[in-house]
Formats: C-alpha cells, structure tokens, sequence
C-alpha cells in the first residue's frame, strides 16, 4: 500500500509539474527554427567564403566568390534568408520593410556582379526571368489571401504594391538596358536590402508598441548607424572604383553580413518567447 501511495505521489506532482511547465507550441517552433536557420544563412556564406579563400585566394568581393567554389551555397543562402523574411516579417511597417528586403535577397544572388577577371557583362536572363515569375505568383497569392482576411489589409497592401512596383522595375530595366541592369542590379540591390534593415532596426528601437529594453534599444540604434556608414562607404567605392590594401568592397560587405546577423540574433531575442507569432499585434 505504501508503496504503490508513493507512486501515485509521484506521478501528481510530475502531472503539476508537467502542466506548469511552459512548452512551445508547433507555430512557435517553427517560428524559432526559422529565425535560428535565418542567422544560420549568415554563417553558411562566411564559412564558404573562407572556404573557397584557401583555393582561389582572396576576391574583391564577398559577392566575387559567386564565381568561386562557395557560389551554391552562396545563392542557395539568400534564397533562403528571403523566403525566412517573407515569413517573418510580422506585422506593421516593419512588415512592410521586411517583405521589401526579402525581395531584394534574391537579386543579390541571382545578378551576380562583374567577373573578378573582367568588365564584361553576365548574362542573367533566365535567372530574372525565374525572379519576376515566382515575384509575381507570390503577389498574386498574396492578393488573394489578402482579400480573404479582415486583419493587416493596410500592411499587406502596402508590401504587394511595393513587390509589384519593384518586380515591374526589374522586369523593364532588364528587358530595356541588360548591360546596364547587369552592371548596376547587383550593388543597387545590395545597398537596398541593407538600408531596409537598418530601417527595421530604428523602427524595432524606437516603436511604442512593441517596447524594448534599454540595452537592446542601444544595440538596434547602433546596428542602424553602422549599416548606414557601411552603406555609404560601399556605394563610393562602388562607383568610384576605389581600390587600395584590403579589398575595400569585401571589407564593406563582411561588416554589412556581420551586422544583419547582429540584428537577427537582437529581434530573435526579442521575439523568442511569442506565445503565438502567427497572431502577434
């Protein structure tokens, strides 16, 4: 008899104990392993990076190693950073912005920039073509779904009229003036998928409704500033062509990843705990 009273003791207090214990849901797993996996793009393309350094050397560009053994991992990378953005991108003006970087992810990937060895232009018309095809199936689904639920019409509309505007934009430039869509999609995009994530990060510091910590309103701002001279910096030396000791692009493009990973790891942070993000406010 007493034996079998401690048993039942035991199993009470591991069912409280069971209850009481917070466990995520599936929603919310997936959320965590998104934004994890997202973080996890930034290293995948440091590590191929240096990788492929031991075989060809150091190139001008992180970018420049698309022609280098790290180019699948590279590309698969960012499509997989713009396909985590897509689903992370909440609600509100960050949304918005988020859903705009995620666009640009691609282009980064998909419009290499110019050969290390030579000026001349690559071709990229199957990938632009692929680009505004799947661009313009997910703005069509993402009407759809729009016009099915009463929730965040406003922030919806606004990505699906900025995904069509840029997806257009892409479309005529590439199909009017390849040489120069060749030359210059690449670092425009660059330059745009970062300035966007420093936006986020002033919105994510500066926000009422979504407060933070002290701490972690110091690191969005500074990461924001940081991305802001890094941006500046790259596009003069971009269209400068300035060139002197360490690859300056290279250096500029490592600080810009390093931050963007810097700035994930503060919104997982602030994030991990959602109880439900699919329904955030």
């Amino acid at each position: 008899m007493g034996s079998r009273r401690t048993v039942s003791i035991v199993a009470r207090r591991t069912s409280v104990l069971a209850a009481a214990a917070p466990t995520a849901t599936s929603s919310q797993r997936t959320y965590r392993y998104l934004r994890i996996g997202t973080a996890a793009t930034v290293v995948a393309i440091f590590t191929a990076v240096a990788s492929a350094s031991t075989t060809v050397g150091v190139l001008p560009s992180v970018s420049a190693y698309y022609y280098s053994p790290a180019r699948d991992v590279f590309v698969g990378a960012l499509i997989a950073a713009s396909l985590a953005l897509f689903a992370l991108s909440g609600r509100g003006p960050s949304r918005a912005l988020l859903d705009a970087a995620a666009l640009f992810a691609p282009l980064i990937a998909l419009v290499p920039t110019t050969p290390p060895a030579s000026g001349a232009a690559v071709e990229t018309g199957t990938s632009v073509v692929t680009y505004v095809v799947i661009g313009a199936m997910a703005v069509a689904i993402a009407i759809v779904l729009t016009a099915a639920r009463s929730t965040d019409r406003i922030g919806a509309g606004i990505s699906v009229g900025a995904a069509a505007a840029v997806l257009t934009a892409v479309a005529a430039t590439a199909w009017t003036a390849p040489d120069a869509f060749a030359r210059w999609a690449h670092p425009i995009a660059t330059l745009v998928f970062f300035a966007l994530i420093a936006a986020v990060a002033v919105l994510a510091a500066t926000t009422r409704a979504d407060p933070v910590a002290p701490w972690m309103r110091a690191g969005y701002i500074a990461i924001a500033a940081l991305l802001v001279v890094t941006g500046i910096a790259y596009g003069v030396i971009t269209a400068t062509g300035y060139d002197a000791g360490l690859p300056p692009v290279l250096v500029c493009e490592v600080a810009a990843l390093t931050l963007f990973l810097a700035f994930w790891v503060l919104q997982t942070v602030q994030w991990w705990n959602d109880p439900d993000p699919a329904i955030r406010a």
